[in-house]
């Protein structure tokens, strides 16, 4: 059985925010509680979320959680390639692939998730390395990639994240189309969180915990 792990990219600074969106409040949890429920829920393991300034305040609402754990960056102001060298060392030998996860997707639904593993699993014999969705022809996230990219990763830098890797290996990538643009959606400014909000009555979130259970107890 092909082995996937997580990593939960949540050390951004929200500069744009004001204030750490990882904690506001979605249907009454907190933003970050969206993509580790999700994760938790379809068994990923490990699971690493990769936190910065705001750590034990995300500690603080999730809680502990049966193969979740929680790393600090002391870089997390110099962008996201910090934080993912960080998690993709964090999963690095226990894993035949990895998934990296947005901090602030809230409506994104497993079925997604499901089908990017599914197609890696279905097609990694043929050579796929990078499994990612597209929403209405849009590339998001979450991104699947397979282990032996993982190297790679520590050579970026700044906020270019993983597009340099996909790019340098765009004959193993494939893309998973999907009609829902608001499954793709992050929160970045106010107005942004406004957006959400507003759609969060009228649209269908998968369920969050507000402190992480005992998965498997």
């Amino acid at each position: 059985m092909t082995k996937i792990g997580a990593v939960v990219l949540a050390a951004g600074m929200s500069s744009r925010m004001g204030k750490p969106k990882q904690l506001l409040p979605i249907k009454g949890k907190p933003l970050i509680s969206y993509p580790i429920s999700l994760a938790v829920r379809i068994n990923l393991h490990p699971i690493v979320v990769i936190a910065g300034k705001y750590m034990k305040e995300i500690e603080k609402v999730i809680g502990d959680c049966k193969n979740v754990s929680y790393l600090y960056n002391p870089e997390y102001q110099s962008g996201m390639a910090s934080s993912l060298k960080l998690g993709i060392e964090a999963v690095g030998q226990q894993v035949d692939a990895a998934l990296i996860f947005l901090g602030d997707q809230p409506f994104m639904p497993d079925g997604v998730v499901m089908a990017l593993i599914e197609e890696f699993e279905r097609n990694r014999t043929n050579g796929v390395r990078i499994v990612r969705p597209r929403y209405d022809g849009e590339p998001g996230h979450p991104i699947l990639f397979d282990a032996t990219l993982f190297e790679q990763f520590q050579h970026i830098h700044g906020d270019e994240g993983g597009r340099n890797i996909i790019r340098k290996h765009q004959e193993r990538l494939k893309l998973i189309d999907f009609s829902k643009s608001l499954w793709g959606v992050d929160i970045d400014t106010p107005e942004d969180y406004e957006r959400v909000k507003r759609d969060e009555n009228n649209r269908c979130i998968e369920p969050a915990f507000t402190r992480c259970p005992n998965v498997g107890d």
